[in-house]
């Protein structure tokens, strides 16, 4: 259980850091990423062609002895018969030794020339590849470069999208706001007028309210009587 809990704390992490990180800066990130294994495959490149070279400086050299031995070998063993026809044994027998040594050594200048021969060829393929494998990267450097110009291009119409909908958002939420002030005033209108509603119902239903309701009725009977006597001065009639 407490294994599932830190696991679900680290993941829960990665997801937290990973929304945190500006893709803008991840991107040039990888660009910068990308540049330092390119640059560390092209020198292990470089190792490797110059690898291929310097077997073919030392093949160089091999040939030359194998071809020196050979030489040396050959003119001993004519040192060797002219002796034997001159009836000089020592010198034979010297110059024969002299073969027999050249011989062996020619053996080994063989044996190593082969040998790099071998290392040669391989280094052969080992450099195509590694050529290969630098241009291949080489391109995908481009490919990432034109990426980036197309994302980061991405990136600011999404900031300017994102700005929109935030002015957006911005004038919906101050409309919001609105409506409710406008309710609340009407609200207070509203009870306002049933306050007063209800004082003038409780102000009839009273004593007080009575004699002022008379009192009212008097003096529009006072005024018709006075609007009739105004008339009759004026001879209008009715």
């Amino acid at each position: 259980m407490f294994k599932r809990i830190i696991g679900y704390l680290k993941q829960l992490f990665r997801m937290s850091a990973e929304a945190a990180m500006d893709p803008e800066v991840e991107i040039e990130q990888a660009i910068t990423e990308s540049k330092k294994q390119d640059q560390a495959l092209r020198n292990q490149a470089a190792k490797i062609i110059a690898h291929r070279t310097q077997l073919e400086s030392k093949i160089e050299k091999a040939a030359d002895t194998v071809g020196e031995s050979r030489e040396m070998a050959k003119k001993a063993l004519l040192k060797a018969e002219e002796s034997k026809v001159a009836g000089q044994d020592e010198q034979v027998v010297r110059w024969t030794q002299a073969a027999t040594a050249q011989a062996l050594k020619l053996q080994a200048a063989e044996n190593n020339l082969n040998g790099l021969k071998e290392q040669y060829e391989f280094a052969v393929t080992q450099s195509d590849d590694a050529k290969k494998a630098v241009q291949q990267n080489a391109m995908r450097l481009q490919e990432l470069g034109a990426k980036r110009y197309e994302l980061v291009g991405k990136i600011q119409q999404a900031k300017m999208q994102e700005a929109v909908n935030t002015a957006v958002e911005s004038i919906g939420a101050s409309m919001e706001m609105e409506a409710p002030s406008l309710e609340r005033v009407e609200e207070k209108i509203e009870g306002r007028l049933s306050q007063a509603k209800a004082r003038a119902e409780l102000r009839e239903a009273t004593p007080e309210g009575a004699e002022n309701e008379l009192r009212e009725a008097i003096s529009i009977a006072g005024a018709d009587t006075k609007l009739d006597e105004l008339r009759a001065e004026l001879g209008i009639t009715e």
